[in-house]
């Protein structure tokens, strides 16, 4: 039986059992009231929780994400971000990426690369997330209904298949818009685009990368993010 376990995807493990940990398509986990590394009050370091090293860091004070509880709030008027400290993530085909947060005002980049142009996941309305890779023109992902602005909540975000299909699960609930967009994602900052543009306003308690995606994931990824 444990063999039969080992030769099958980690994917299919229990959600009271699962953790990112055990996905070897983690890319990076930047998890909740973990590896917080603190000036003061606010955030000089978010240790990547997985094995890539994929720290996010801030050395400039006023540029720090604010603290408490387990919770980061950035303020764009700062604004508020943290890039990684060497190289970037780098997702050239499927992806998954899950984010638990509270979004104040629309217009904020959650990820992004702050080195190269046009790659981001952007509020980019109340009821639609923005995608761009490859500084190709964004796409959209659309709410059925309601408001991505409305209250705390936690979203995962896939690309699977060679023609780059999207899809948005919101509050566990995967969204009836699918988009397509291939090329190459790249992420090394969280909270603003290249450079230091369009800052998030809000919080965020956790966020996991992987580069791989299916719809067993996704609700795995979506069950950990509804209990924090």
């Amino acid at each position: 039986m444990l063999a039969l376990k080992q030769a099958l995807s980690l994917v299919t493990i229990g959600s009271n059992e699962w953790s990112p940990i055990v996905e070897s398509s983690l890319a990076a986990w930047y998890k909740f009231n973990t590896g917080i590394g603190l000036s003061g009050s606010d955030v000089r370091a978010w240790t990547d929780s997985g094995t890539r090293g994929y720290d996010m860091l801030q050395g400039t004070s006023a540029n720090q994400p604010a603290f408490s509880a387990g919770v980061l709030t950035f303020d764009p008027s700062a604004p508020s971000f943290l890039s990684t400290s060497g190289d970037e993530i780098t997702l050239a085909s499927d992806f998954t990426i899950g984010v638990r947060l509270n979004i104040a005002a629309t217009g904020g980049v959650i990820v992004g690369d702050n080195t190269e142009d046009g790659e981001l996941v952007k509020v980019f309305s109340t009821s639609k997330i923005r995608i761009r890779i490859d500084n190709q023109s964004g796409v959209d992902l659309e709410l059925n209904s309601g408001s991505l602005l409305e209250s705390e909540s936690y979203m995962v975000i896939t690309r699977t298949g060679g023609s780059g299909d999207l899809n948005l699960w919101w509050n566990g609930v995967k969204q009836t818009v699918s988009v397509a967009m291939t090329g190459t994602a790249n992420i090394d900052s969280i909270g603003v685009r290249k450079t230091n543009q369009n800052p998030f306003d809000g919080t965020i308690r956790e966020i996991q990368i992987y580069s791989s995606a299916n719809d067993e994931l996704a609700e795995n990824v979506g069950n950990r993010l509804s209990t924090l």
